[in-house]
């Protein structure tokens, strides 16, 4: 298991963390964004997991009708635009400057990760509900799609760790910088989930958005509106990949399936991942 990559990169950032160099000010920076970051990003899944598990149908959001679906629609919209944007060379750029002084860039993925967290909080504890109700399930229904669910947010958080749960968390660039070391991203994930498909994380992220045992039209519009942002935000990704890693990753595009896993081996490619 040690010798797992994944583990073992997570093992070394650990440890190098655990023994930071001298440096009061850098130490304290860092603990900063390392608490404000995981404490913002444990509070967006937990309001997403909630707030989706009823449809949508609980939130706190209290804009007026029909302002509110405005309101909504604005909510929607902002996570993969400022998402997407922010994956560009101009957004990285961007992050690396928001942080003033030395640090901004190996802060830049946990700026990232915070800024995420915002959005999604954002997004599911500021939804005014529309306090329309279609279908609860009740019973055996209950149980199949509340298992179906957690299902899918168990696939979400094994993709994640197949992709670099570092990068993933945010706690490559406060732990870097506490350990005063420069970070040190995942290769391109080709193991785990992406052995079969090239893009697990979009999948798992729309599979949660349409198993809640809840539905609403609130829910319905969320489900196609980010279910379509997980089908075409992954071009401008591996548009990424493609610019940084060449043959291999086309080599990989070729043996490996877009969304859908192949339920045999291409016979050219027998060992094909």
């Amino acid at each position: 298991m040690w010798t797992d990559p994944r583990i073992a990169r997570l093992i070394t950032l650990i440890r190098a963390a655990l023994r930071p160099p001298s440096g009061l000010g850098r130490i304290a920076l860092a603990l900063t964004f390392g608490v404000l970051c995981h404490a913002l990003f444990a509070s967006a899944v937990l309001a997403m997991i909630a707030a989706m598990f009823f449809g949508l149908s609980e939130s706190l959001g209290t804009v007026p009708w029909p302002m509110a679906a405005l309101a909504n629609a604005a909510l929607i919209a902002q996570f993969p635009l400022v998402h997407s944007l922010l994956l560009t060379g101009r957004g990285g750029r961007l992050l690396a400057r928001l942080i003033p002084g030395p640090h901004g860039q190996t802060l830049a993925t946990t700026t990232y990760a915070i800024i995420a967290s915002v959005q999604l909080l954002a997004l599911f504890a500021l939804w005014t509900p529309s306090g329309i109700v279609w279908w609860r399930a009740e019973g055996v229904a209950l149980f199949a799609m509340t298992t179906a669910y957690a299902a899918s947010w168990l696939i979400l958080l094994k993709a994640s760790f197949d992709a670099g749960a570092e990068v993933q968390s945010g706690a490559l660039g406060w732990m870097s910088l506490l350990a005063r070391i420069r970070p040190v991203f995942p290769d391109m994930p080709t193991s785990g989930l992406f052995r079969l498909i090239r893009q697990p994380i979009y999948v798992a992220f729309a599979l949660t958005l349409w198993t809640p045992p809840v539905w609403t039209p609130d829910q319905l519009v969320l489900a196609i509106s980010l279910t379509a942002y997980c089908l075409l935000a992954p071009r401008l990704k591996e548009r990424r990949f493609a610019a940084r890693y060449g043959a291999r990753f086309y080599r990989y595009r070729a043996e490996v399936p877009y969304i859908l896993p192949r339920l045999t081996k291409p016979k050219d490619q027998p060992d094909a991942q």
